[in-house]
């Protein structure tokens, strides 16, 4: 299947614009694995995961098939990057503790991914797949972002997409469950930077092909639903699997 890049022509934007993770969600994967020495950061995109890893891993390889994504990547001590697609790496075999995946499953080649994976995994090691659903601020705001943004973009989705919208409940999943509490990835956001994160989706850009004002216009519509805080706070429920080897 041949790699669908949909992130390196903005991927300066994507890295400045995309929420990292809860630090609880690596610290539990770190604790359930069966060691802490080696991690494999899949689709890493700019780092976002690869950087909350290298908290609790001795080492960290953060690999994506885009090499845009990758140069935007933020150097951190313990993370190596390097280009590769997710269904064929040069690590050798049985190298990893844990594998992660972090909003980026749906593009992959399921079936030849989960080979690649049972390949590196050591026995007994985990995968942990993780991807974040829609945005939650308050329900005046939900409701108007849904009418004035989501709505209209609804139709220029990839396809791919819709495993994100039902939580990846029909991406294969071969291995043993393993239980994790529901967590969140919470921010303190303007309105300006909310409106940069829906500047990074690929249907908002596909809707700016066409009507290259559609973000402005969205944003005045929804200033008056923000109301007037500088800053509010933005919730992102996880949507966890994790399963060992």
């Amino acid at each position: 299947m041949k790699f669908a890049d949909h992130f390196s022509e903005k991927s300066e934007g994507y890295a400045r614009s995309r929420p990292t993770y809860p630090d609880e969600l690596f610290r539990l994967l770190a604790e359930k694995s069966p060691a802490r020495e080696r991690v494999w950061d899949c689709a890493t995109g700019n780092g976002q995961a690869a950087v909350g890893l290298a908290r609790h891993f001795g080492s960290v390889e953060a690999t994506d098939a885009s090499a845009e994504q990758v140069a935007n990547a933020k150097a951190t001590p313990g993370v190596t990057y390097s280009v590769q697609p997710a269904e064929q790496t040069n690590f050798a075999d049985a190298s990893f503790d844990a594998v992660n995946v972090a909003q980026a499953l749906h593009w992959f080649d399921f079936d030849r991914f989960n080979a690649e994976v049972q390949r590196v995994l050591k026995p007994g090691g985990l995968v942990l797949v993780t991807s974040y659903g829609w945005t939650q601020v308050s329900g005046e705001f939900d409701g108007e972002l849904e009418r004035l943004v989501l709505e209209p973009i609804r139709p220029l989705w990839p396809p791919q997409n819709a495993h994100v919208f039902n939580a990846y409940r029909d991406i294969p999943f071969p291995y043993e469950r393993v239980e994790f509490p529901p967590l969140a990835i919470e921010l303190r956001w303007s309105l300006a930077q909310f409106m940069a994160y829906i500047g990074t989706w690929t249907a908002t850009r596909r809707m700016l092909q066409s009507e290259p004002a559609f973000l402005e216009r969205a944003t005045a519509g929804l200033a008056h639903a923000w109301g007037s805080e500088t800053e509010r706070t933005v919730t992102m429920p996880l949507h966890i699997q994790c399963g060992r080897r």
